[in-house]
């Protein structure tokens, strides 16, 4: 708890999860809210801060049969209405993961 309340972000709500970051010694807090984790103040930790979109589009780098597996199992159990690997692509496209879309209509026979 004192790491919590050490800990200055422009929204105090958000100091656990910094705080979470730094005993676990992540090295990135993957989050769309840039305005509450400056850089500057993450870096001072030695942690940067990853979009989602970047997050996935890193990890399908890293392992990309594995990455496109988990996608595959995902578009799989959505049944109502089954969604082909276009409109699965559209999908997580409209809701904030452009990249991540992109790859997946690009292995759309894969997925």
């Amino acid at each position: 708890m004192a790491l919590v309340s050490g800990l200055s972000l422009p929204d105090a709500g958000d100091r656990h999860v910094l705080a979470a970051a730094v005993v676990g010694h992540a090295d990135c807090i993957v989050t769309a809210n840039r305005r509450d984790f400056p850089a500057s103040i993450l870096a001072s930790f030695g942690i940067e801060l990853i979009d989602p979109d970047g997050f996935i589009i890193r990890q399908w780098d890293l392992d990309a049969v594995a990455t496109m597996t988990a996608f595959k199992k995902m578009r799989e159990r959505r049944q109502k209405p089954l969604e082909t690997a276009v409109s699965f692509a559209d999908t997580l496209e409209a809701n904030g993961l452009p990249l991540t879309g992109q790859r997946i209509r690009e292995a759309s026979t894969l997925i």
